[in-house]
Order: structure tokens, then sequence, then C-alpha cells
């Protein structure tokens, strides 16, 4: 008993700062990959401690080797998009003006009963109120509400619903990356692209972080250098 007891204060601790050092999204967001890494790290963990039989070495060795593997990972995903696509589900569109899209919820496995209730879930009662749902990497239903349907803003209020309302944007640009069928959708090529960077002083493609357009062809743009000179203070 004092040896199982023993390995609870040594190796829970381990286990804990192992998940600190890997990060927000490991304990948040649990893609696929993430979640693996928890239910490996929970496995090698609980055996230490059910069974004293078990190398206590080996088990520490595990935990930190784990944490290295999994911060390792992490860095690659942000560094190549390529490597993030394999090991993170695509977000998959389910809902679409106000109807399911039933070929995509087979692809993804997901019964019509379980999307309604994580519409349930966000106060949504009505589909027709729903202009897009995405289930998410992590599993979890976002949802856009038609604008007629959202909650009252400041612009709203000012009357200007129907100049105010741009539509949803969709990514053209993701880490240099240019998404040239998203530009076909809406008859715009990339030399369109080029030139409304250059008015924004972009100069190269490479220098875009992300880029979207909303309905109206409006070019938001985020780049690679952009330099905050301060920030709000946020605390526990």
């Amino acid at each position: 008993m004092l040896k199982v007891l023993g390995r609870i204060i040594t190796i829970l601790p381990l286990a804990l700062f192992a998940t600190l050092y890997m990060g927000k999204r490991s304990i948040g967001e649990l893609p696929i990959f993430d979640f693996l890494v928890i239910l490996t790290l929970g496995a090698v963990v609980g055996a230490d401690i059910a069974d004293p039989e078990i190398n206590h070495i080996y088990t520490a060795i595990a935990v930190v080797a784990i944490a290295i593997l999994q911060k390792m990972i992490a860095k690659l995903k942000i560094r190549s998009r390529k490597i993030g696509r394999i090991l993170t589900f695509e977000p998959t569109m389910v809902i679409y003006d106000g109807k399911f899209l039933v070929e995509n919820m087979k692809k993804i496995s997901y019964s019509i009963d379980i999307v309604l209730m994580m519409l349930r879930e966000q106060q949504v009662y009505n589909l027709e109120d729903v202009e897009i749902g995405i289930i998410e990497a992590n599993g979890m239903l976002s949802v856009k509400l038609f604008h007629q349907k959202e909650n009252a803003r400041v612009e709203h209020i000012q009357k200007k619903i129907s100049s105010s309302y741009k539509g949803i944007d969709v990514p053209v640009i993701i880490d240099g990356e240019v998404y040239e069928h998203v530009l076909s959708t809406r008859n715009l090529d990339e030399d369109w692209l080029v030139e409304e960077l250059r008015k924004k002083n972009v100069l190269r493609l490479n220098d875009v972080f992300y880029a979207s357009l909303n309905d109206y062809n409006e070019l938001h743009v985020s780049c690679r250098n952009n330099k905050v000179t301060s920030l709000p203070p946020l605390f526990h």
C-alpha cells in the first residue's frame, strides 16, 4: 500500500507537469492526435499505479517521452499544413441554408439525433435558423445563424442590418498557400488577389498568414510579421 501511495505522490505531479508542458491544446480542444496522447498518458500512469511490479523509472521515462513527442508534433503541425491535415480531422459542413447535408454526415458517422442534440446545446431549436453548421476537428459543432436570427448587436439597434451584414468570411490564403478553388467560385484569379494585397502594402504571398473574403469580395489580411506594441493584460 505504501508503494502504491508513493507512486501516486510521485507520478501524478510528473503527469501534471507533462500535460502543462504540452500546452493548452492538449487539455482544451482534444483533436484526434492529442486525444490519443492523453489516452496513452493516462494508461501508462494508471498501469504504474495499479501494478507495483512495473518498474517505476520506466513509467517516468515514458511520461516525459510522450510529452516531448507531443510537443514536437505540435510544432511540426504549425510549420507544415500538410502534417497538420494528416494528424487532424478537417472541419465538415453538416448544415447549410437551413438543411442537413446528409452525405457529409454519413462520412463522419454523425446521426441526425447527435447533430440536433448539439444544436440544442447551443440554444438553437429551429433548423431553418441555421445558415451554416460545421463539425470541427475536435468533434464540436460550430453554428452560424442567419443574421436575422442572431443576437442583437449595436448595428442592429442602429438599423444597419442590411448594410452591415457582409456574409461569412471564406479563407483564400492560409500560411502563404492560395486557395485557387475559392477564387474561382467568386470568378476571381490570383492576379486579382495579388493586386488587392498590393493595395494593402503586402508584396509577397508568403508574408500572408491568413486572408479571407466576405460576400462582397472584401479582403481581410493578417500577416506573419504583425507586431502589436501593447496588449490588454489578462490574468487568472
